[in-house]
């Protein structure tokens, strides 16, 4: 995602020790704690509150329940427990006490600290821009309550106990949260307040299962599609089938004779068909009459496209890092590698397509959807209906995946729901609905790659030179992120590649990034997703030439990261590296860093009659803290399966500018029959968590291509895996 981009050009803002700390009470509410960041609130806010406007992170109410405010959004990874799991530890609540509840768009309160004044999810970094925000917002409201026992009970405050949600003192006096929360809030905040060491935690680092569980069993916790509301209608876009396109001129009377049709709209974005159900929405759509205005279209298709990579990847680039020598050293190695790489288009594909409900009123609008940058949505539906942000209230939901697609520059389905509401005019709740072909074929992919490496060895092994040029195109060029790069090249292309981990002595970067009229948007681990393979591939053959065992000389050219090598050591040993492995199997490792975490993966493979079987993984992963070990095991199995999809199957067709796959079963991804045993070891550590939604889908791909390369003998270059009839 984009954290790692906004962090390295926004200043992070620190709240205050003042300024973090802030305490409200509503009548009955009991004792509110939240965390202001000063310096971003409008005038008119800071007005109303006279020191700063603030909602809360905290608030625990006279039942002693405690609703943690989740500022970013859940859409499978766990972070609706992972951020209660940190106030619970400071507060020493109680699991069952804990009630999460989404937070309000509000970039003042509930800012990614790591990005700057913008309030949302990616990047893997919602664990780790909270760590000390939401402790210090439970360790305040344990104080708090502290204080306001040892007033009513007359004994010191450093005498009473906080534990399982119960306030105790050794003389007998035992309250619950709820008892001291009103009388809490009428105490002075206090100047600090001290956070637990690794060896006081509770729950961190154990064992805490997941607050959603139970609702999403069950069907009860609620989705963008679960939103019903009185009067609610129904829509589906139709939009260009080719990008760039624009509606020339329509015919809605087939689709007006639709039953349930209640109107045909035209928004920016095509022509919207709203219904009172549905199957009435979709059954208007088929029949509507569109002509398209194609001359600012896009209409190359992926063979095009690559046909244009590949003659770019034949003159230089733009010099990335440029060592003296690397052609002399080339030309004189003893071997030379040389190898073209070609990564696919790729949707994003997840369960919950795009969807979200608009609802005009008479001072501003309702937004239900999962949203991932609820102040860009915001923002977005508020420019379309021509109101004020702070007029547009999101109501964050749940979502079903995302992987990037839904942390959009432009807010762009949000936008669109917003301009069929404003359209319609009726000020009814309109629901817009993506089909799985709408999701498929609407735009935004992670983008076609091409690499071209060389690289030489002398008589020795060692590596001599590395000559490597990437063509693509970019995410962030053209869209409000630009900034982001500082005049400098698109990073999301060349992260993971430039700089590398790697010791080389001679290296020459090159990057050609391209116009192409296909929306592109970052997927799941972004530039990663194809600079791992090309580095962990290239780098095992270049082990193998050399007559070297691939860890081994991957471990000599990591000298100066020992996080690499930590992950790296530990998932071959639990992989038994070293040991023989029954007749017919083979392995494959690689080892790559994203998101400041570190991650090794061992893929184990059978390659019976020339089809590819990955029958075991083996992950090793660095990600500091591990605030819920177990959530740290699933999203690396996650995201490893993740990755393994893309590489076994998935590829998005383009044609004539049109995209031709529309549903799972032309583009397919991962099934259950494909998915291995998955074995993870978290390093211990106590440093500050990391990433863990997206490191580990980088080192799987490439896993799997060495392990085939070892069975084989053959490199795989090009993805995904069907394409070279491997995979049944």
């Amino acid at each position: 995602m984009f954290a790692q981009r906004m962090k390295s050009v926004l200043p992070a803002p620190q709240p205050s020790r003042r300024g973090f700390l802030k305490l409200s009470l509503g009548a009955g509410a009991g004792l509110v704690i939240g965390a202001h960041m000063p310096g971003i609130a409008s005038a008119a806010t800071e007005s109303a509150a006279g020191d700063g406007v603030f909602n809360p992170f905290v608030k625990i109410a006279p039942d002693s329940s405690v609703t943690v405010f989740i500022k970013h959004l859940d859409k499978g990874q766990g972070v609706y427990t992972g951020l209660s799991t940190l106030v619970a530890e400071e507060l020493n609540a109680t699991r069952e006490q804990l009630a999460p509840e989404f937070a309000p768009a509000d970039a003042t309160t509930y800012n990614n600290l790591l990005w700057g004044p913008v309030q949302g999810s990616g990047g893997s970094t919602a664990i780790a821009n909270s760590w000390e925000q939401y402790r210090k917002a439970g360790a305040t409201a344990r104080a708090m309550l502290v204080a306001a026992a040892a007033e009513s009970w007359g004994v010191p405050a450093a005498e009473i106990m906080v534990s399982a949600g119960v306030i105790s003192h050794p003389g007998g006096n035992q309250a619950t949260f709820g008892e001291f929360a009103e009388a809490a809030s009428r105490l002075p905040i206090p100047e600090t307040v001290p956070l637990k060491t690794p060896e006081q935690y509770v729950y961190i680092g154990k064992a805490f299962p997941r607050l959603d569980s139970d609702a999403k069993s069950t069907g009860q916790a609620t989705y963008t599609q679960d939103i019903q509301l009185d009067g609610m209608l129904v829509a589906v876009l139709t939009q260009p089938p080719k990008f760039g396109a624009t509606v020339a001129a329509y015919d809605d009377t087939d689709a007006l004779a639709v039953n349930g049709v209640e109107a045909v709209v035209q928004v920016p974005q095509g022509v919207a068909v709203i219904a009172n159900s549905t199957w009435a929405a979709m059954q208007g759509r088929e029949v509507l009459s569109i002509d398209w205005d194609e001359t600012a279209a896009e209409t190359r298709g992926s063979d095009e496209i690559l046909a244009e990579y590949r003659a770019a990847a034949d003159t230089p680039g733009t010099v990335l890092r440029d060592d003296e020598g690397v052609e002399e050293a080339l030309a004189g190695a003893a071997t030379i590698i040389e190898r073209e790489y070609v990564f696919p288009y790729l949707s994003h594909a997840p369960m919950e397509p795009m969807n979200a409900v608009v609802q005009i009123t008479g001072d501003g609008a309702i937004v239900w959807t999962g949203s991932q940058v609820p102040t860009i949505d915001q923002g977005a539906a508020a420019a379309v209906l021509g109101l004020q942000p702070q007029q547009v209230d999101i109501r964050t939901l749940f979502a079903g995946g995302s992987f990037g697609r839904r942390a959009m520059a432009n807010g762009d389905y949000v936008a669109q729901a917003a301009a069929i509401a404003k359209a319609h005019g009726q000020g009814q709740p309109i629901k817009l609905i993506y089909t799985r072909e709408d999701d498929m074929r609407g735009g935004y992919y992670r983008p076609l790659m091409v690499h071209r490496v060389r690289a030489g060895l002398d008589a020795d092994g060692n590596i001599v030179g590395w000559h490597h040029r990437i063509v693509g195109q970019p995410i962030l060029r053209g869209t409000p992120f630009e900034g982001m790069l500082q005049g400098g090249p698109d990073i999301t292309m060349i992260e993971g590649a430039h700089p590398t981990a790697y010791a080389l002595p001679r290296a020459r970067f090159e990057l050609h990034e391209m116009q192409v009229g296909v929306p592109v948007l970052w997927w799941r681990s972004v530039g990663h997703t194809h600079t791992a393979y090309v580095m962990e591939t290239m780098i095992d053959e270049l082990a193998i030439a050399a007559g070297k065992d691939p860890v081994a000389y991957r471990l000599s050219l990591l000298g100066e990261h020992p996080r690499h090598r930590g992950v790296l050591e530990l998932a071959a040993e639990k992989a038994g590296w070293d040991t023989p492995l029954p007749e017919g199997r083979f392995r494959g490792v690689a080892v790559h860093e994203s998101f400041s975490s570190y991650v090794a993966e061992v893929a184990e493979i059978s390659a019976d009659d020339g089809i590819l079987k990955v029958e075991k993984v083996t992950i090793a992963v660095d990600c500091g803290t591990a605030v819920n070990p177990d959530q740290v095991v699933a999203q690396m199995e996650g995201g490893m399966g993740y990755g393994l999809s893309a590489a076994l199957r998935e590829k998005l067709i383009i044609a004539g500018g049109e995209v031709e796959d529309g549903n799972y079963d032309t583009y397919t991804p991962l099934r259950i029959s494909d998915m291995p045993e998955v074995d993870v070891h978290i390093v211990p550590s106590s440093e500050a968590p990391t990433g863990v939604g997206e490191p580990g889908t980088p080192p799987i791909a490439p896993a799997v291509a060495n392990a085939w390369a070892a069975a084989t003998g053959d490199r795989i270059t090009s993805l995904p895996f069907t394409d070279h009839d491997i995979v049944a």
